[in-house]
């Protein structure tokens, strides 16, 4: 299914472009997203019209991504985890509490779809999360897993 899209989106394309994408992609979450629309003679007539204006829509979201950049990259959140005597977790860390963990330390909101780890947060220790801010800009943080004594 053709579809023409609304923003730049890693791996996928940029703003404008005229791409071939499997029909449920494209339904369930390009369009329904409005990352995209059906790309019809008409609506790439209305693309070509609104391109300029989508570009500066995308420029200031990167704006505000670098601003995001600057306040949490390279920065290291700690957070108590129960683990076991051989320094395993009960559980693991998911990115909805590193998303909180991030807003409550630097005030900076994430969402979890945007965390990815390096690797599963099962172990206490320091690990490397990713965090996509924008199809160009990352972020990179580090979450410093210690030991809870006690059941909070």
């Amino acid at each position: 299914m053709k579809v023409i899209l609304l923003e730049n989106l890693k791996r996928i394309g940029s703003i404008g472009e005229v791409i071939d994408v499997k029909r449920g992609f494209a339904r369930n979450f390009l369009i329904a997203n409005k990352k995209a629309l059906y790309a019809s003679k008409e609506n790439i007539g209305k693309v070509e019209k609104l391109k300029s204006e989508l570009s500066k829509k995308d420029n200031e979201k990167k704006q505000e991504a670098k601003k995001i950049l600057e306040k949490i990259n390279k920065k290291e959140f700690s957070v108590k985890k129960l683990n076991t005597e051989n320094n395993e977790l009960y559980g693991s860390v998911k990115p909805t509490e590193i998303s909180k963990l991030i807003l409550e330390v630097a005030n900076v909101e994430i969402k979890p779809s945007m965390i990815q780890p390096v690797q599963e947060i099962k172990s206490l220790g320091k690990f490397k999360v990713k965090i996509t801010l924008h199809s160009e800009v990352d972020a990179e943080v580090y979450i410093n897993v210690k030991s809870a004594e006690t059941i909070q």
